[in-house]
């Protein structure tokens, strides 16, 4: 696991995708339009079971990097890991396609996996009944702020990065930023997954929300406004756009959401008295084309 203390020399991320890494992607020939011979890569989808200590909890469509962060992300989102419990192991077998979270507490949840609300998550996402009992306990830092100028530089910095999305597109991504600064940057088949990564990685590494942004490059939904609550972090920002019930629970829980985040432009709904305008947009240059993400015009 990348310690927090030691950035990478080339990306500045403490965790960065690596596009090409073995086994997240794949090359398929296929045809173009006229018929003609062509060579793409698409993203790879694997089954991960995830189990907490002896009970089966889940399985989920995944591209297989960090199974430890994801499982421990998945739990901590779905309140299954208290804030006080001690992980006394992770346990993953690649061949079986599993991975086991061991605590110290003795745990049972059968109750709990039987109230399933499917979301409307990519790879169907799933959150379960009592989650939203500790997302309306959850009290966000009104003092946290986001200036305009940290958010252009992150959007830039993000889009920039090499990333499996870029390479072999069909993938979501979700980083973790603190000020100007992308910390950890992850990426899956679904968007609940990679949250559930970055959620993974503050739990191990003992990480505050309070101070941090979130950035998604998939449509703001509930899960993603539940998930990101749940993690303490104030600001959840999206190049994409914004469903209706997202809104609602952003502004349930003084949640600044913020999306359709391109260049210069963005939308905020909920909780605008956190964002500190310290930019003259007419001073700044639009972004090249080359600088902009693949098909965010279709986002």
């Amino acid at each position: 696991m990348s310690a927090l203390t030691k950035p990478d020399a080339g990306t500045g991320y403490l965790i960065a995708p690596d596009p090409d890494a073995p086994g997240l992607s794949t090359t398929v020939t296929g045809h173009d339009q006229d018929g003609n011979p062509v060579e793409t890569r698409v993203v790879t989808e694997r089954p991960l079971t995830l189990y907490l200590n002896r009970q089966e909890i889940v399985t989920m469509m995944t591209i297989g990097d960090h199974p430890d962060l994801l499982a421990v992300g998945y739990l901590v989102n779905q309140n299954m890991l208290r804030a006080d419990d001690e992980i006394t192991a992770i346990d993953h077998d690649e061949e079986l396609d599993v991975v086991v979270v061991r605590t110290a507490r003795e745990t049972d949840y059968e109750t709990v996996l039987q109230k399933k609300v499917r979301t409307s998550g990519c790879a169907q996402g799933t959150v379960f009944g009592d989650v939203m009992d500790g997302f309306d306990r959850i009290a966000l830092p009104q003092d946290a702020v986001l200036r305009t100028s940290w958010l252009h530089a992150l959007t830039r910095a993000i889009n920039l990065t090499p990333s499996l999305y870029l390479a072999a597109g069909a993938i979501h991504g979700c980083v973790l930023c603190e000020r100007d600064r992308p910390l950890v940057y992850f990426e899956d088949v679904g968007r609940h997954n990679a949250v559930d990564k970055v959620a993974g990685w503050m739990r191990m590494n003992g990480v505050d929300g309070g101070d941090k942004i979130f950035y998604t490059t998939g449509r703001l939904t509930s899960e993603m406004v539940i998930k990101t609550v749940m993690m303490g972090i104030p600001v959840l920002v999206s190049r994409s756009g914004f469903t209706a019930w997202g809104v609602d629970l952003a502004r349930q829980a003084g949640l600044t959401l913020i999306g359709r985040a391109r260049g210069k432009r963005f939308t905020v709904l909920s909780g605008n008295d956190r964002i500190v305008r310290d930019m003259d947009w007419s001073k700044v240059a639009d972004d090249a084309p080359e600088h902009r993400r693949k098909g965010a015009r279709d986002d």
